[in-house]
């Protein structure tokens, strides 16, 4: 399995009803990079234009959704787990829904929502949106709201947020429910109260817990010593 990162840019914010003006995607694996824009065959509102700066002079001509999709699907392969940030509540359905509206049938991919991994294992963190997990990992700002720039910024993030993971145990803890798991390790997937103390102490001696990335392990650790 490999990790592809995707984003779309749109008319709106109403699934079904507004269309894709640009999809762009990264496929991790190979480093390779997919961008186009899309002909959406209705005006863009400047409310859109003012977000991701795309105008209807920039699309107009240019590809289908049914040509640009059938593209992305080849670039993307069959084994593929597909991450954007807040996937769950809007790409996923909103690609969903236009595929669907023109009789495109999408492929099995496996699907993450980086935003619900970041309130997940890092709940230490105020804020999760892109920009500010960018700034919490020192990455330098690209094209904000533009759909190859925030893909490019999500596939740095989430590497770093998943570090020493593979595509398959990312999946595999991104589907388990509940609290706080440990993303890493002999006790990989299992809850941090279930977790010995002795490996965390190990952990710690090895300096793994001053990544902030490991600030909730540290913190349980510190709890169970009675010191926070």
């Amino acid at each position: 399995m490999h990790f592809v990162f995707y984003d779309l840019e749109t008319t709106g914010l109403n699934i079904g009803s507004d269309k894709t003006v640009e999809i762009a995607a990264y496929h991790m694996a190979e480093k390779a990079s997919f961008s186009s824009f899309i002909d959406p065959g209705m005006p863009i509102p400047s409310e859109a234009t003012r977000i991701h700066g795309i105008t209807n002079e920039m699309v107009s001509g240019c590809a289908s959704f049914n040509t640009v999709f059938l593209q992305f699907i080849e670039f993307c392969g069959k084994d593929a787990i597909l991450v954007a940030h807040n996937n769950n509540r809007f790409d996923q359905p909103f690609m969903l829904a236009e595929a669907n509206s023109h009789g495109i049938t999408i492929p099995p991919w496996e699907y993450i929502d980086s935003l619900l991994w970041a309130r997940k294992y890092r709940r230490d963190l105020p804020n999760h949106a892109l920009q500010n997990l960018r700034n919490f990992y020192a990455i330098p700002p690209l094209q904000e709201h533009r759909a190859l720039d925030d893909v490019l910024i999500l596939a740095t993030i989430f590497e770093k947020m998943t570090k020493g993971l593979s595509p398959e145990q990312v999946l595999t803890l991104a589907k388990q429910e509940g609290e706080f798991r440990m993303p890493f390790g002999k006790y990989q997937g299992r809850h941090l109260d279930d977790v010995p103390e002795s490996y965390l102490v190990w952990l710690e001696k090895k300096g793994a817990l001053e990544d902030p990335q490991n600030s909730k392990i540290k913190e349980h650790l510190l709890s169970i010593r009675g010191e926070s």
